[in-house]
């Protein structure tokens, strides 16, 4: 593992990687010691491009938030490092008032906000008062931005869970951070309106080159958002790559499953419809293509109502497929079908369970 030098110490240019991202991690660990040493982050490497939207994805529990944390420099790592721009990123242990300087983050539950001030007061404040216009200027540019300028003079109180991250991104904005750092930032948001605040952050990187790193355990929400994602199970990463590459090439089943719900077979299984494989396969649910047959092998199971599509439960006897039925159109449970697959996900590892 990578020691952990001084705060100080810069990488020369000469010896810097070839390609250096904005941000980089290598052997990151990060251990709670209590009566039983947790481990939270286990022996890492990660790369984060500037100008980039980069989501850190997986399951409750997977190191995700803690990950994030030590980006930040809230954590101190007990081995490896972290780097910003080629500098280490100073920890607890270096500054008083912890937090890298380039980076503002918004945390979950609307800490850093005064509930009972009104949400131009939430976001000036941010500011110094050495320049009184310009203060007052870069405020209503900030809220003109997350569209929250008719907020304007509003009590935070008295705002809904969307409008209150709205303004918490607001003012960690307003003071032009190179790094926006994001936990959870669409748990609190109406699902009628993450889509536009997901595309509204979309718009703000596109127009001011911010970097934003952001933690979600529902990948869904991201999909279409993210430019990278980083996968996280058990304090490990994964994978990392694009959304694209990840949802149709993932090199683990977890991964596939995480992203597209992916029927994951064992090898046995993957045989028993006729794919040879030494390992595990995955399934994406819109390659099982099924048609009704009275002399099909497998038969609808479930059916469960998904909105502007129906999910399938196909079974056989030995081997069990969800299925995507669309445009929707009238089927029954215990429908017999015959079953074809479009295409399958053949996995770097092993047979093993993917929870």
């Amino acid at each position: 593992m990578a020691q952990q030098s001084s705060s100080c110490q810069y990488v020369p240019a000469d010896q810097q990687k070839v390609g250096i991202p904005l941000i980089y991690g290598e052997s990151l660990s990060l251990i709670f010691s209590a009566k039983q040493d947790v481990i939270a982050v286990n022996n890492v490497d990660f790369g984060i491009r500037e100008g980039q939207i980069t989501a850190i994805i997986g399951e409750s529990g997977s190191g995700k938030t803690t990950l994030l944390k030590l980006i930040y420099g809230l954590l101190e790592p007990t081995s490896g490092e972290v780097r910003y721009r080629g500098w280490l990123v100073p920890t607890r242990k270096d500054k008083l008032i912890p937090g890298h300087d380039a980076m503002r983050l918004v945390s979950q539950g609307f800490d850093d906000l005064n509930l009972y001030a009104k949400v131009w007061d939430n976001i000036a404040s941010q500011l110094p008062n050495t320049n009184l216009s310009l203060k007052e200027s870069k405020t209503r540019e900030t809220l003109e931005r997350l569209k929250i300028h008719h907020l304007a003079q509003q009590r935070v109180a008295d705002l809904s869970g969307g409008e209150k991250q709205r303004v918490a991104i607001a003012r960690a904005l307003v003071n032009e951070p190179e790094v926006l750092l994001m936990d959870e930032p669409f748990n609190q948001v109406d699902a009628a309106f993450r889509d536009a605040l997901q595309q509204d952050m979309r718009q703000i990187v596109e127009d001011t080159g911010l970097t934003i790193v952001l933690v979600s355990h529902d990948p869904t929400e991201v999909l279409a958002m993210a430019d990278e994602l980083i996968v996280m199970k058990n304090a490990q990463i994964m994978e990392q790559g694009t959304p694209t590459a990840l949802y149709y090439h993932p090199t683990h089943a977890y991964t596939a499953q995480l992203l597209a719900k992916s029927n994951i077979l064992s090898s046995n299984e993957a045989a028993h419809l006729g794919i040879s494989s030494a390992n595990a396969i995955g399934i994406h649910q819109e390659d099982v293509i099924f048609t009704e047959n009275p002399k099909g092998t497998f038969y609808v199971k479930d059916i469960r109502f998904r909105g502007f599509y129906e999910e399938l439960v196909l079974h056989d006897g030995q081997v069990t497929l969800h299925a995507i039925l669309h445009p929707l159109a009238p089927i029954s449970m215990g429908t017999k079908v015959n079953v074809d697959i479009l295409k399958h996900i053949k996995f770097d590892t092993p047979n093993c369970p993917t929870r």
